[in-house]
This record gives structure tokens, sequence and C-alpha cells, in this order.
């Protein structure tokens, strides 16, 4: 499947999410109907590798889908994002893990918890794990789950762990104020063991030299983890936006002041809100998809992509997040009283934006340390290995 089939396949389940938005908000996951229209159309499987039934689609496709989905849903084109983004990470594990996920089941699906909370052992041919893992977006749906570790020793390393569902329990924690639908419950673990080759170094994605790269060495999966990963989290929040901006646009149009019965797409403070917004959330889709081109081509000429723009590019991401988020505010203090209840989208994406911004990768202020310490202190090396 190319590009084109499945963006529309995305668009044809359009009306559908953002239906059933309201009652995903109050499910607190995507809905089981959601979630299997993904699967039979293959939305999660864009940068899932075709030698194991994916489609291998450059990300900037899946980016797409997301942001179109987030218009819709937030939290369903968030759960997009991230799940549909691990498919692309396991492709860099050994293949003894590729195969253990995909190779009865091609489309099993995988949840994650990156930061490194749990306790990690060494152990003859593997690792223990135990602990407790926080915010695992779409964790109901999936049958694996990537943890997040640091493996100890004179050179402590952070590695990602692959665990199957029965080495673990869902705890429902999820009672929140934003990205209510994203289901992103705890991970309780008990002293599972995890075989080696069930795990996957940071220190590989960041050199883009990882064990997976042997038996998928197309270009998508030459590309910095750091990345692919941040632009799978950035682009919701766009999506999100954009939505906000179409139903301010569509509501201001027939909204009349309550006040005086005037209208309200006449009033210029209304009418700059909604430019500078406008603008600020094409500017965050334009600068990332620049910056795709530019890796895509990198990528399949064989060419290194340099750490001075991955650095920049951590801070596009991070910065379009800044300026999404600002968009939506802007439009969410013009958007009278009526904009606080819950049948209006507008509060929805005010409140899920927030929650996406508050993921610690989508810290414009990282971001823009990262960027400017690359920028000015080119000798010091790397700031980052989410680059």
């Amino acid at each position: 499947m190319d590009r084109a089939e499945y963006l529309e396949r995305v668009s044809e389940l359009l009306p559908s999410i953002a239906q059933r938005a309201a009652d995903a908000e109050k499910l607190r996951r995507i809905p089981d109907e959601t979630f299997k229209e993904f699967q039979e159309r293959g939305l999660l499987a864009a940068l899932q590798p075709a030698s194991w039934g994916g489609f291998e689609l450059d990300p900037p496709a899946l980016f797409e889908a997301v942001m179109r989905v987030a218009e819709a849903c937030p939290s369903t084109g968030w759960v997009l994002g991230v799940l549909g983004v691990h498919h692309w990470q396991l492709a860099l594990f050994p293949e003894a893990a590729q195969r253990e996920v995909w190779g009865e089941r091609p489309g099993s699906q995988i949840s994650s918890s990156y930061a490194p909370t749990g306790k990690v052992e060494v152990q003859e041919g593997g690792y223990r794990l135990s602990g407790r893992w926080s915010f695992s977006s779409g964790c109901d749906h999936c049958e694996w789950v990537f943890l997040g570790g640091i493996v100890p020793g004179d050179a402590p390393e952070m590695r990602t762990f692959l665990l199957p569902r029965s080495d673990y329990e869902i705890d429902d924690t999820w009672h929140v104020a934003g990205l209510c639908a994203s289901g992103s419950k705890n991970i309780v673990v008990d002293d599972a063991l995890v075989p080696e080759h069930r795990t996957h170094r940071f220190l590989d994605g960041f050199k883009m030299q990882s064990p997976g790269n042997q038996r998928n060495p197309g270009p998508v999966y030459r590309l910095p983890f750091g990345t692919v990963f941040s632009n799978a989290i950035a682009f919701p929040v766009i999506g999100a936006a954009q939505g906000a901006l179409d139903s301010f646009r569509e509501q201001t149009r027939s909204r009349l002041a309550s006040y005086d019965r005037t209208r309200v797409a006449d009033d210029s403070f209304t009418q700059v809100r909604f430019a500078q917004a406008a603008a600020d959330i094409d500017a965050a889709r334009e600068r990332l998809g620049a910056n795709w081109a530019t890796l895509m081509a990198s990528a399949k000429a064989g060419r290194p992509v340099s750490m001075e723009f991955r650095a920049r590019c951590r801070w596009d991401a991070a910065n379009a997040v800044r300026l999404s988020v600002a968009a939506v505010s802007r439009l969410f203090e013009v958007s009278g009283g009526r904009a606080i209840y819950l049948d209006n989208p507008i509060q929805r994406a005010f409140r899920d934006v927030h929650a996406m911004r508050a993921h610690a990768v989508n810290n414009p202020e990282k971001g823009a340390r990262v960027f400017g310490r690359s920028e000015l202190l080119p000798s010091d090396g790397p700031a980052d290995f989410l680059l």
C-alpha cells in the first residue's frame, strides 16, 4: 500500500472517530470499534517492515495520518502515533524478538513506558525486571510493552525491554484532565525475566546501528531513534490544534455576542487571534515537513545525518508543540463561555494539547537547550541521546 491509499483509508474513518470522541473520554481509552478499524485497515502497520506484513512507508505518512486523526479526536491521534512508531522500533531489535511478536500475529501491538522507573538486574542470558512504569498509552489493546530501564554496571546504559502481556499487569490509574481517552495506565512488573534478544540499546538507536538493521536494511530503519520518536508525539499536537482552529472557524461564523447580539466574526480582536493561531499551526506543520524531506533524502541516499541537524529537528519538534499549544490557548480565550461545555470540541483540544505538552520529550525549553548547545558548543558533542 502506498502513501495515498494509506491516507485515504485514514480519511474514511475520521467521521466515526469524531463522533466517538466524547464517549472515548468517558471510556478513558480508545473504543474497541476504533481499534478494530485501525487493525482491519492496517493503520498501525505504516512503519512495520514489509517482510513482516507491514507497509514500510516513510514516517511522514504515519505523521500525516496522526495529524488527521488528532483533528477529529486528539487522544486517538496520540495513540495512533505512539503505537504506530513502536513497529518502527521493533524493527531495530534483534530478529528473534521480531519473530516472537510478528511471526504468528503480524497485527500484534506494543504499548510503552520509556522512563526508567523500574529495577533492572543482570542475569545470565538476560535481565530481571520489577517495578512500576506510568503513562502506557493504548496499553489495553496491546499484547506487548516496551519498558525503559537502566542496566547497572561500571558503565550504566539505557535500554528498551520488550515484555509479553503475561509478564505484567495493567493498573488502571488513568483518571485525568487531558488525553482522557488515551488509556495511558500503569504497567506493573513483578520479577519478569527478559532475554537479551528482547532488548534494544538506546546507544544503538542513537548511532543508527541496531541489530535489526541486518533484517531490515531499508532507509526507513536508518533514521535517528530520537528524531522519529519525538515527531510521533509532536504531530498529534499540531493535529489537535488544527481541529480546534476548524471548530473555532465554524462556530464563530454564526456566533452572536450574548450582550449586544453583534456578530463575533466582526470583532477585530477575534480576527487577529484567529490569524495568529492559523499562522502558528501552519508554521509548525511546514517546518517539520521540511525537516522530514531532508531526513528521508539523506536516508535514501545513504548519507549520514549530522548531529547539528538532528539537534535542530529535536528543537523544531518541541517548538511545534509550543506553537500549537499557544494557538489553541489563543482560540480558547476568545471562544466565549460556550467553550467550557463538554460538548464543545475546543475545550477538549485545550485540555489535550496541554496534556501532550506535559510529556518530557515535548518540553520546548529542553529542545531549545539541546539545539542552542549544539550550535554554540559543538566541540562538546551531542547534548541528548534523544537525537
